[in-house]
Formats: C-alpha cells, sequence, structure tokens
C-alpha cells in the first residue's frame, strides 16, 4: 500500500519507480506512473539461485490489473521473461514492441514455459520431500500462448500514443533482432522527454543495424550498463578468427563444438560460417545446428530483413539465404541430435544454451572434449559456477550429468561476440546527449558497472547520475 500511495501520490506528476534490474543485471522492470496510467518499461524474468528468483519472479511491484501499458524494449527473457505471469494475473492492457521482438516473444515465452512446467515436475518428483515442498510452474506453455494476444505490433520510428497525452517511439537498439530503445514523449504538466535504452548494442556487429546514433535529446535518460566497464573485442575479426580454428581442426580430424545462445549469437556464428565459405576462407563441410528454439529462432530472423543491415541484405539478395541453405542442417528431432555422436567425420556442431548448462550441447560436450583432436569454441561469457566457466578456465576434469569427465579438448576463446555495447559504444552514443539531462538513471548493471557508467556521463556533463535500489521513485 505504501509503493501505491508513492507512486500514484495526488500532485498528478509523472513519476518513475526501478524494480528488476536495479543494481543487477536481470529481471529488467521499472514503471512511469502518469496522470492516471501506470506504463510498465520491460517484464523481465530475474535468473539466478532458485529461492531467491521464485520470490523475485512471482512478485510485482503493484498488482498487475493497475499496469495500464507495457514497453518492451526486446525479447531477452530477462526483458520479456514474466509477460506469461503478469497477463495470467490481471493484466488487460496492450504490449508495445517491434513486429520482431513480438515474434520472437511467441517462442522464447512458450520455450520458457514448457522450461517452467519442467523444473516445476522435476522437482515435484526428484527433490520434493511431500507435497507440501510441491511447486506449481511460474507460468505454462499455455499461459505463454495466451499472453500473445495482448502484442500490438509497431514498427521503428512510428510514434503512438499508449495513454492520454503520451507517446512513444521505438528506436534501432542494435543489439538483437527486433530491440529497441523507447523514446517517451509526455504532454503533461509540462513537455517532457525520457529515453529508455533497454540493453544498447554494439557498432559494425553481423546481421543488425548499428545502434541509432545520435539518439534524440531528451530530460531523461534510463540506460543500461552492463559492460560500461570494460571493451569488447573487435567484432570485424570473429569471422576470420572462427574460419582458422576450424580449418586447424578439420586439419587433425576432429570436430567443433560452439555452445551458443539461441537467439543472435547462434545466427551470427552461422552467417560468418557462410560468409567464410563463400569467400574461401573456409572449405565446405557439415555444420549442424542442434537446437529446436534456435532454428525457430532463426525462421523469425527469415522473417525480417527489414532488421537486417545494408550488408546483409545485400548477402540476402545475392544468395537467396544469410543462414545457410546448403551449408547447415537444423535439427529438432531428438533421435537426428543423438546420431551426431556416432559421426566420426570432421564437422560442427552449434547447440545451446549458451553457458553449457542445459540443454543438448550437454550431450555434445561429454562425448567430445576428451578427445584431443576436438574443439570447443567459446563465443559468449560465460557466468560464475556454470560448466561453461569451467571450460573457459580449462580445468583438468569437468562434471557432465554427474560424471567428471576430462577436459582434453583444445578450447579456444572468441570475446568479439557480444552484443552488448561497451565503453566505446556508450560513449559514442552518449556522451553526445549528456550535457542535455536533467537526470541519468543508471540500471541493469552491478558492482562497477553502474559506477562506470556514472563517472562515464558525469564526466560528459550531466550533472545528476542516480543509481537507484530496487523500489526507490524519482518525481520528473
Amino acid at each position: 500500500m505504501d509503493v501505491l500511495r508513492k507512486l500514484f501520490g495526488l500532485d498528478g506528476r509523472p513519476k518513475l519507480m526501478f524494480h528488476g534490474a536495479a543494481q543487477t543485471v536481470t529481471g529488467s522492470m521499472h514503471l512511469l506512473r502518469l496522470d492516471g496510467h501506470t506504463v510498465s518499461l520491460d517484464c523481465g524474468m530475474f535468473q539466478g539461485r532458485r529461492r531467491d528468483a521464485r520470490k523475485r519472479n512471482t512478485e510485482f511491484p503493484i498488482p498487475p490489473a493497475q499496469i495500464d501499458a507495457l514497453l518492451l524494449s526486446h525479447a531477452h527473457i530477462d526483458h520479456s521473461g514474466r509477460i506469461p505471469h503478469l497477463t495470467k494475473n490481471g493484466f488487460t492492457g496492450r504490449i508495445y514492441a517491434t513486429g520482431a521482438t513480438s515474434d520472437l516473444c511467441d517462442i522464447m515465452l512458450a520455450d520458457s514455459g514448457h522450461i517452467q512446467e519442467e523444473d516445476a515436475r522435476f522437482w515435484n518428483e526428484k527433490r520434493a520431500r511431500d507435497a507440501s515442498e510441491f511447486i506449481e510452474p511460474l507460468y505454462t506453455v499455455d499461459d505463454a500462448r495466451a499472453a500473445m494476444r495482448f502484442f500490438q505490433h509497431i514498427p521503428y520510428n512510428q510514434t503512438f500514443a499508449f495513454a492520454d497525452g503520451a507517446r512513444a517511439t521505438f528506436i534501432e537498439a542494435g543489439h538483437i533482432l527486433g530491440s529497441a530503445c523507447v523514446l517517451i514523449e509526455l504532454d503533461k504538466p509540462e513537455s517532457i522527454r525520457i529515453l529508455f535504452t533497454g540493453d544498447l548494442g554494439r557498432f559494425h556487429m553481423p546481421i543488425l543495424r548499428d545502434p541509432t546514433n545520435p539518439l534524440p535529446s531528451v530530460d531523461y535518460l534510463i540506460t543500461e550498463s552492463t559492460y560500461a566497464d570494460r571493451y569488447h573485442d573487435n567484432p570485424t575479426d570473429m569471422k576470420e578468427n572462427l574460419a582458422r580454428i576450424i580449418g586447424e581442426t578439420v586439419a587433425t580430424g576432429g570436430k567443433v563444438i560452439i555452445p551458443a545462445f539461441s537467439v543472435g549469437r547462434t545466427q551470427n556464428v552461422v552467417y560468418y560460417l557462410v560468409q567464410a565459405i563463400h569467400e574461401g576462407l573456409l572449405a565446405p563441410l557439415p555444420i549442424f545446428v542442434d537446437s529446436p528454439l534456435s532454428t525457430n529462432a532463426t525462421e523469425v530472423f527469415k522473417k525480417h530483413p527489414e532488421c537486417y543491415d545494408e550488408a546483409a541484405r545485400d548477402f540476402w539478395m545475392h544468395n537467396g539465404d544469410i543462414f545457410g541453405k546448403g551449408y547447415v542442417k537444423y535439427i529438432t528431432q531428438v533421435n537426428d541430435s543423438k546420431a551426431l555422436n556416432t559421426r566420426s567425420d570432421p564437422h560442427v556442431i552449434i547447440a545451446s544454451s549458451g553457458m553449457c548448462e542445459a540443454g543438448r550441447i550437454l550431450h555434445h560436450l561429454k562425448n567430445n572434449i576428451e578427445d584431443s583432436r576436438n574443439t570447443v569454441i567459446v563465443v559468449g561469457f560465460m557466468a560464475n559456477h556454470t560448466l561453461g566457466r569451467r571450460i573457459v578456465e580449462r580445468r583438468r576434469e569437468v562434471k557432465i550429468f554427474g560424471r567428471q569427465y576430462k577436459l582434453d579438448c583444445r578450447v579456444e576463446i572468441l570475446n568479439g561476440f557480444s552484443a552488448h555495447a561497451d565503453i566505446t559504444a556508450f560513449k559514442d552514443v552518449l556522451r553526445p546527449m549528456a550535457e542535455t539531462l536533467k537526470a541519468a538513471f543508471v540500471v541493469h548493471g552491478e558492482g562497477i558497472q553502474p559506477l562506470a557508467m556514472r563517472n562515464l556521463l558525469m564526466n560528459a556533463g550531466c550533472e545528476r547520475v542516480c543509481i537507484p535500489e530496487p523500489g526507490e521513485i524519482h518525481e520528473l
């Protein structure tokens, strides 16, 4: 009730409440209170230890029925993953998103619902001591499918009204397919402009257009800070490095295993491999994408060439497909996945999950990491306490499915694939707008990351930079 009184107030001035991804990097959700309306910016799932995640994901800052609209920056689960839980608990408004974001949510939220159901079933059958410890899925596949009827597709750069006296525009963020920065314009009690970056992408990445630069001038900025404290490797080197490592492995008669996130990373790797083959950097060889979600996500990518950059559009126009037609086989059936284990010829397997914590990648790793001819190529960040991190650290042995396996294969790490902006990109995009800001709010970062972003913005001329705590409310 205190939250409602503080947020709703009586003075009618717009207010921002920071909820998820405040001083952490998952569970993005912030509330904008207008005159008579409450709008959510994102509705992401918190990802962490089971007990903490369960509590955070089941609770909303206010009852869902009192949220009138949702502005969704992009489809990653830490930004969209609680939408089915929101809609099944009373939300009846509209969810505004780009067409590509909506199409990705259609498959990703259903996949998340399936994971929720399987997780609950496993816990109840294997871990719970009695019925009092049973858990329910946060939401089901059916809940996820039902949530899609609330989505309204909005093209990039088309201004739309989401409340009385309030408009928004989705601007290219360059992070994943369909990702957007959200420009919000309010008319009362006076003109106010707000920019929510969502997750800002990088320049010169494959397939997608670069982030919009310059961004529009605004009064208030809500910015992520995930990699505000570091520099990424040059993405333009990744194609050559991939081709070189795979060629060296093939020369030894080995196989290449690439753990990759299903949305974005898998498509980037495939595109680079197809380019490398066309350019003669890599001899054609069998390439398998072993993941139903990756396969479905690639179909969504094919539906949205309007999101491609000039190079990808040109390749698509001249070759008909940027995702490996004639070179890449996409695998969805379990038996076809198992059949890969019997192949002895050199080939490439791209499979999820990206951090090697679940999914088909575990089977490919256990069958291949004890052979010194083989190579595991790491193309993404591996969090602490994951199998992927132990592989990156080149432990002598790693545990998979409860058994220890010797890590005798070659391990190569390519850090240039990150889809998040780094220091260079943040400076290019945010520094020009800093001097005109009344205030900036730094979210989606932890530890020194938000501090680094605060320093960047203050050094660029923004006098008021806040790192809000969860539940903190600011009047605009």
